[in-house]
């Protein structure tokens, strides 16, 4: 008798321990904690995890369960980084799907070797190249930030309405610069732009001044930097300043961090000119400022809103998608970001799941703006110009088109 009570017992509490792993569904995070955008990931991670914290405490997803989020390192620029904590989140961590990863490398690297062969749907709130778009990804791939192509044209666009018209150009040579700067110097040179030098540097190195050399020998006054912050971006900024090269800077998204301004000088960038995807004037960006105030940290850092609207409709993808299944999760996100349906703002998880529930159809109007993914997972949006004013960077308004 004793040793069937136990026996019963041993079998209760392994159901118990079978019943508590089924009581959480994991949506991954891929991001660069170190490295060049080591200063920018915070504030994206966190607003991920507010997503996270919405659905958790509107009842939680699939019947009640937690929504988790598992994080991993790609360093940005690492590869091998990249494609090690993919893996770790494919298959350790059983997650159903992936928020990132952030640098386009990192993305492309985590796709390739992990995502893409264990079917698990990726959105990226930051890795915004042009090369996305051409991954074979099976539609595993998506982003709620626009392609460098739409960023490039408008920092063209800006710098030629504000008289700015001969500049050097230098690039980290990397798919996001590569793609950005190729997007730029095309859509400046066919406004009447012209383009000094336009050189490629390598990342993570301590001097740049043989090039710095190069690209200021014909004497123009605008340097355009498309690179990262914690890195080359900060370095090139830094020595140009201190070889007397340049009167003007400007850099796009990935410069967009205030530890630049700290790193450089507030006095050395005042002034700086850059861009970086934005979110438009909708009823879900004021929601989802307020909810980021509230939760302590900025909502206007850059990918935190592209970030939450990430993780949220993944949330309810699979929330449609009725299991934390990774097969026909990809149709479900589709279904749930694009109209018709009736509207989902950000933090209307539980409206949502009873929509769900009684069958209807939802339509998701983020943080970001509209997510109506194209053949390729892109999406439309908008780009802000910044500045360094008083020792920060500040938004000055959309570039329209």
């Amino acid at each position: 008798m004793k040793k069937n009570v136990l026996s019963m017992a041993a079998a209760a509490s392994a159901l118990a321990l079978a019943g508590g792993a089924q009581a959480e569904v994991k949506v991954g995070f891929l991001g660069g904690f170190t490295g060049g955008i080591e200063s920018l990931t915070p504030p994206i991670f966190e607003g991920a995890q507010l997503a996270v914290r919405h659905v958790n405490e509107q009842g939680g997803i699939l019947d009640g369960q937690e929504l988790v989020m598992p994080s991993g390192d790609t360093t940005c620029s690492d590869a091998s980084a990249a494609s090690n904590a993919a893996d770790r989140m494919v298959n350790t961590e059983q997650v159903t799907a992936i928020v990132g990863a952030l640098c386009t490398g990192a993305t492309i690297a985590a796709a390739n070797n992990a995502a893409i062969p264990g079917g698990v749907v990726m959105v990226s709130p930051a890795s915004t190249a042009p090369a996305v778009s051409e991954l074979d990804d099976n539609d595993l791939v998506y982003r709620t930030v626009p392609s460098d192509g739409f960023q490039g044209e408008m920092l063209a666009k800006l710098l030629l309405e504000k008289g700015i018209d001969e500049v050097a150009v230098t690039y980290v040579n990397n798919d996001y610069g590569r793609g950005l700067a190729d997007a730029f110097v095309e859509a400046y040179e066919a406004n009447g732009g012209m383009v000094a030098e336009n050189l490629a540097h390598e990342d993570n190195r301590a001097d740049y001044r043989s090039e710095l050399g190069s690209l200021s020998a014909a004497g123009v006054e605008t340097l355009v930097v498309l690179a990262y912050a914690d890195t080359s971006g900060q370095t090139v900024l830094r020595q140009a300043y201190e070889g007397g090269m340049f009167t003007q800077y400007v850099g796009g998204d990935g410069m967009v961090g205030d530890s630049l301004v700290e790193a450089v000088g507030a006095d050395v960038l005042e002034g700086m000119i850059a861009t970086r995807p934005g979110s438009p004037d909708l009823p879900g960006t004021e929601i989802f400022n307020e909810a980021a105030e509230a939760a302590g940290f900025d909502p206007s850092a850059v990918f935190a809103a592209q970030a939450y609207d990430a993780a949220f409709l993944l949330a309810l993808a699979i929330e449609q998608n009725g299991s934390a299944e990774r097969e026909g999760l990809a149709e479900a996100l589709r279904s749930v970001a694009s109209a018709p349906g009736e509207v989902v703002l950000p933090g209307e998880w539980e409206k949502a799941v009873e929509l769900i529930a009684a069958g209807t159809e939802i339509n998701y109007e983020g943080a970001s703006g509209r997510h109506e993914f194209d053949d390729n997972g892109d999406v439309p949006g908008v780009v802000v110009e910044m500045a360094v004013e008083e020792g920060r960077f500040v938004g000055r308004g959309f570039v329209d088109l």
